[in-house]
């Protein structure tokens, strides 16, 4: 997911990935079939530069929203402009930027369990933007242009492994991280790489050249890997690009305007550039020309998207303004509206808990 950057507010979609599981830390295995959930949780990015970012949650059994469930466990905020959102094993992470933390609570409670600290010496935040996990290990892409290497029971960093300019969003295929460098400081002289990471030697092996200012990677099941890019307005299209993560070849690279992409099976659930929820097939790498969302319902300002691969429903958020109480819409896997809840400013990720 990304957060508002000054120089891209034309760009409004922002990603939601969905990653939920109950085990112990060191051996995570996935949610299987007859998992039963208990609730949504949103994380909501408040205003650039202000201190409002929030966790909404809505509890599937007893139909109740608690609108800021963070501050209500722990008696404070979650700070300035919250990033990303996962459930790893019994934990949660929330990247807050601004702030330079990564919060990790108790995924049922959000009660607070250690506030890691992404800081310069000068108590600036190095920006965290995103993270993934592999083998009891969570990997934080920094704005300074590197990848924190985290353990998920001592919360300890035992690296920081260089990557390109502004790394955002990053994704795990084949033992291998794959990091999007987006360059966004810079603009308009954008970074344009995704940088590949060995999980075993804990160095980046290679960069591949992708659209200009790359900023989400997500994975299928058949181990590909697909990048999505900006652009610089006026100058160069919004990309994606896809990646066989098994010879670490780029395969495919197109103009494509919407994204990012919530995967479910064959289906990569995506916002496109107009406004409307399409389907991009990962197994024929082609995508929907018609509106998944079958029934009428109107999205002032879609802003992110995620799918319950349980329940094959796709949950949008609303940004609405951007400066006021946004929406999440619950739509069943036919594009029809179960139901809507008020969450705060800028609804950027949506992770699904179990009981």
């Amino acid at each position: 997911m990304k957060t508002f950057k000054p120089n891209y507010l034309f760009v409004s979609i922002a990603l939601a990935i969905t990653l939920a599981s109950c085990h112990k830390d060191k051996r995570v295995t996935p949610d299987t079939p007859t998992a039963q959930r208990a609730g949504v949780y949103i994380l909501d990015q408040g205003n650039l530069g202000s201190p409002n970012s929030a966790l909404t949650y809505y509890d599937y059994t007893t139909k109740t929203l608690t609108p800021d469930i963070f501050t209500t466990a722990n008696g404070r905020g979650l700070g300035n402009t919250a990033n990303d959102l996962k459930i790893y094993g019994s934990k949660m992470y929330i990247v807050v930027d601004k702030s330079g933390t990564v919060e990790v609570v108790d995924s049922k409670t959000a009660k607070s369990i250690k506030k890691v600290l992404f800081q310069n010496s000068d108590l600036s935040s190095r920006e965290p933007r995103d993270i993934a996990f592999s083998n009891g290990f969570a990997y934080v892409s920094l704005y300074d242009g590197n990848v924190a290497v985290m353990d998920t029971v001592s919360f300890t960093i035992s690296k920081y492994i260089p990557v390109g300019r502004n790394p955002e969003q990053l994704a795990v295929s084949n033992g291998k991280l794959y990091v999007a460098n987006g360059g966004g400081l810079s603009f308009p002289d954008v970074d344009s790489t995704l940088s590949v990471i060995n999980l075993t030697s804990l160095t980046e092996t290679k960069k591949i050249n992708v659209g200009p200012n790359p900023y989400a990677v997500s994975v299928d099941k058949y181990g590909d890997v697909f990048v999505t890019a900006y652009g610089v307005f006026g100058v160069s299209n919004a990309t994606l690009s896809i990646v066989n993560s098994s010879t670490d070849a780029l395969t495919s690279k197109v103009d494509f305007g919407g994204g990012p992409f919530s995967i479910n099976g064959d289906n990569a659930y995506y916002i496109d550039v107009d406004g409307s929820v399409k389907i991009f097939n990962v197994k024929t790498f082609t995508s929907s020309t018609t509106n998944f969302i079958s029934d009428g319902t109107s999205i002032t300002t879609p802003f992110a998207i995620a799918v319950d691969p349980l329940t094959s429903e796709v949950f949008v958020t609303d940004a609405k303004d951007y400066n006021s109480n946004g929406l999440l819409y619950a739509f069943d896997k036919t594009g029809k509206k179960e139901y809507s809840i008020v969450t705060n400013i800028n609804p950027g990720a949506i992770v699904f808990v179990n009981k």
